[in-house]
């Protein structure tokens, strides 16, 4: 799940590299709702390997972070 991912991602140095097609989803999700900016890579075509970038978690991004903790502890 996108949210799963932007945990995960949190505390990370960035920019960060993602390889995995999971999180490249999750990435290109996050982008779209403007919680991440992101590099990302074209759509999947041959075998080739996809990376997309992450650049930073938009001050959006760290609100539903924020607001995802205060759900979690009511």
């Amino acid at each position: 799940m996108p949210m799963d991912f932007l945990e995960r991602i949190e505390d990370a140095s960035f920019p960060m590299a993602v390889r995995d097609e999971g999180d490249i989803h999750c990435a290109t999700m996050l982008v779209a709702a403007h919680l991440i900016e992101a590099v990302l890579p074209p759509a999947a075509s041959g075998t080739g390997r996809r990376v997309a970038v992450v650049v930073l978690i938009t001050p959006q991004g760290r609100a539903a972070l924020r607001l995802r903790r205060d759900e979690l502890q009511t």
